[in-house]
């Protein structure tokens, strides 16, 4: 009798141990991995799914050294870190799970309503220092950035800068939340987050594509019917070999129950 009791005990602890999950990465992603985890765990009571931010490069890091189960990302792995995988005589899977828009924030107290994406570059490159420049007060521009190792701000250099550089001595923030308070407490202050942070103390500003012909809010709306230029796709990587344990909670993520969740978070469902 106690060695029955003895192996099943173990057979638990087995079963167990293969539904807990670490997920690691992206800040932007964080609180739709959280509240993913948080329904999943509820419809699942045998699972445990822990989730973690600090960028999307160090849950890709996290990934490579086999501390994590799940990589989110805010952008697509980059050729190298294939190749460290690779090196292990691995091989990654990618999963888009949601799409996001970038939104531009200013302190509320700004009177500028809306830049062009060239505006834009200017400011975060450091061509353009003073509002008065793109039609506002005469006050110096305090642009924030995320962290290199931000998959947001690797995006935003991409998408919106054309990948020139960022101005030199640019305010870095480990978070997309401290560049929410940064600039709802700096008069001069522009950033850019994911919208699920948007909120009541910052402004978003318009944004034009074309020069100045058509400005657009970003709205998870604007973002789907296109309108809206800067939108991204998120991302989870496993490596292949780990498909069986973290494939059920990819799959809830992916699942109608899981994309309602994308909508209630501020992002956009596929």
């Amino acid at each position: 009798m106690k060695q029955f009791v003895f192996l099943t005990l173990i057979g638990v602890l087995c079963v167990t141990a293969v539904q807990a999950q670490k997920v690691k990465g992206s800040d932007t992603v964080l609180p739709l991995s959280q509240k993913e985890a948080e329904r999943y765990m509820k419809t699942h009571p045998s699972a445990t799914v822990t989730v973690t931010g600090g960028g999307s490069g160090v849950g890709i890091s996290a990934l490579i050294e086999g501390t994590t189960d799940i990589a989110q990302s805010s952008r697509k792995i980059k050729f190298d870190e294939k190749q460290k995988i690779r090196a292990g005589a691995q091989t990654v899977e990618e999963i888009i799970i949601a799409y996001d828009a970038l939104a531009v924030v200013v302190h509320p107290r700004n009177p500028v309503q809306e830049l062009t994406r060239e505006q834009l570059e200017g400011i975060f490159t450091g061509k353009i220092t003073n509002w008065k420049e793109v039609g506002g007060s005469d006050l110096k521009i305090i642009p924030y950035s995320r962290e290199t190792s931000s998959g947001t701000y690797e995006f935003f250099k991409e998408s919106v800068l054309k990948n020139r550089n960022y101005k030199n001595g640019i305010l870095s923030m480990p978070a997309t939340g401290a560049i929410v308070q940064s600039v709802s407490q700096t008069r001069g202050a522009i950033g850019y987050i994911g919208l699920a942070y948007l909120n009541r103390e910052v402004k978003a500003l318009r944004v034009s594509y074309d020069g100045g012909g058509t400005f657009t809010a970003p709205s998870v709306a604007n973002a789907k019917n296109g309108t809206y230029p800067i939108v991204r796709p998120l991302y989870f990587y496993y490596i292949t070999r780990s498909e069986k344990a973290v494939r059920p909670f990819i799959d809830y993520v992916l699942s109608p129950a899981g994309q309602q969740i994308v909508h209630e978070t501020g992002f956009i469902a596929l």
